[in-house]
């Protein structure tokens, strides 16, 4: 008899914890400060053209609400390399004007607006950007939000295997994201993400996101994009971490 009780709990215990579920959202503090890097690789056909970028950004929780937070945010760190046949160009934020080409020098120009921006935004805790501007202003500015926006939460708490979907429409392309919640650990949320791109390009998003369970933030995203444009094959890697300053 006492062994059919143990094994009924733990049968209970088992199925319990299969059902837990989780509401997903962004759990900030006031005064809390993060470090966003990103990093992009992508090729063109057969490898004609190759662009390497990354972004590294510090964002500081200034004001919390119930339901929305403000935060201040200001870029760190911007390079590139890229390659077009016999054309490369490269630059690099964090090296000297002596350390860059004449075409870095260029870019550098081009970049300092962005490079000394600082970056205002009010968001809610389902990670909806409601807000946001650049002082002084720049150049793509506009495109904060879309770029900033990067998984939204669902409304309800969700288990493992549920579902929920995103939009985004970015510079002709229709992006169609289905996130699914692969396992929920004491310590974080693992999603799989699949999708669509229509428009301008077609192709195929997979990629995963692991969440910070207690706080919400989105600790690291990889998403990779296979779609045509104008006849040719673009193939986009991208990998996003974030952690607490």
């Amino acid at each position: 008899m006492t062994k059919k009780i143990i094994v009924l709990l733990l049968f209970i215990s088992t199925i319990t914890f299969a059902q837990e579920k989780v509401l997903l959202r962004l759990n900030y503090e006031k005064g809390d400060s993060y470090i966003m890097s990103m990093k992009m690789a992508q090729i063109m056909g057969t490898g004609e053209m190759t662009n390497n970028m990354e972004i590294q950004m510090k964002y500081d929780i200034t004001n919390v609400s119930n339901d929305t937070y403000e935060s201040t945010a200001k870029y760190t760190k911007m390079a590139m390399d890229t390659k077009q046949g016999a054309l490369q160009m490269s630059y690099d934020s964090t090296k000297k004007d002596e350390e860059l080409d004449e075409a870095g020098k260029v870019i550098r120009t081009q970049m300092k607006p962005m490079m000394d921006a600082v970056i205002t935004m009010k968001g809610d805790k389902r990670g909806i950007i409601l807000e946001s501007k650049a002082e002084p202003n720049f150049q793509g500015a506009e495109k904060i939000t879309e770029q900033s926006n990067s998984v939204v939460y669902p409304e309800n708490a969700v288990a493992v295997g549920d579902t929920w979907t995103m939009t985004k429409n970015q510079d002709g392309m229709n992006m169609d994201f289905t996130y699914k919640v692969k396992s929920i650990s004491s310590k974080n949320v693992l999603i799989d993400v699949s999708g669509k791109i229509t428009g301008i390009a077609d192709g195929d998003i997979t990629g995963s996101i692991d969440i910070d369970k207690k706080s919400g933030i989105l600790t690291e995203s990889k998403i990779d994009m296979t779609m045509k444009i104008q006849g040719q094959d673009l193939t986009t890697n991208m990998i996003v971490n974030q952690f607490k300053n």
